[in-house]
């Protein structure tokens, strides 16, 4: 099985977190209101919250051997967020993309987005690779058709009353 701890796509770099130099600037990415507009009950309030998400990430990555990456711009190393896939409770693979604000419109989700399904299909082929996305998050639900996703009608994704539309890459 390839290593897909460290990626290079044309304008990023997609690295496992690191624990201890990670935290303050992906909490500056994830505490952001601006970037939680269709989900602000999960905004970081905390550093600490930042953490614990790391460190779930990192545990993650040696569990599965895959999960999310903190993303960072290959041209000037600036971490610009974090994405990836990582199993969601169903078994399924569970798309990400989380990008500074002063960073989007270009590209960078579809990229991530790409990478991320590649290197899910690789590591395990048998289940479908899905973002749940809010049906008020248009801008998500473009980069997911982009990804050539297909959409699936709204549902609970993890049982807790939160709609959300599944775009995956096979029939659910």
């Amino acid at each position: 099985m390839a290593d897909h701890r460290h990626l290079l796509t044309a304008n990023l770099e997609l690295s496992v977190p690191d624990r201890d130099h990670d935290v303050e600037a992906l909490f500056r990415i994830w505490s952001d209101p601006a970037s939680w507009k269709h989900a602000p009950e999960l905004r970081h309030l905390e550093p600490s919250t930042t953490a614990d998400w790391l460190n779930r990430t990192v545990a993650r990555w040696e569990r599965d051997g895959l999960s999310y990456w903190t993303v960072r711009r290959r041209d000037t190393g600036e971490v610009i967020g974090s994405g990836g896939a990582s199993r969601h409770i169903t078994g399924s693979w569970n798309l990400l993309w989380r990008i500074d604000t002063s960073q989007r419109r270009r590209g960078f989700a579809t990229e991530i987005g790409r990478a991320a399904i590649a290197a899910a299909v690789a590591v395990d082929d048998s289940v479908p690779v899905i973002a749940w996305i809010r049906s008020s998050n248009t801008a998500s639900r473009r980069v997911a058709i982009r990804l050539g996703l297909i959409e699936h009608g709204e549902r609970d994704d993890k049982g807790n009353g939160v709609i959300r539309i599944p775009y995956a890459d096979r029939a659910i």
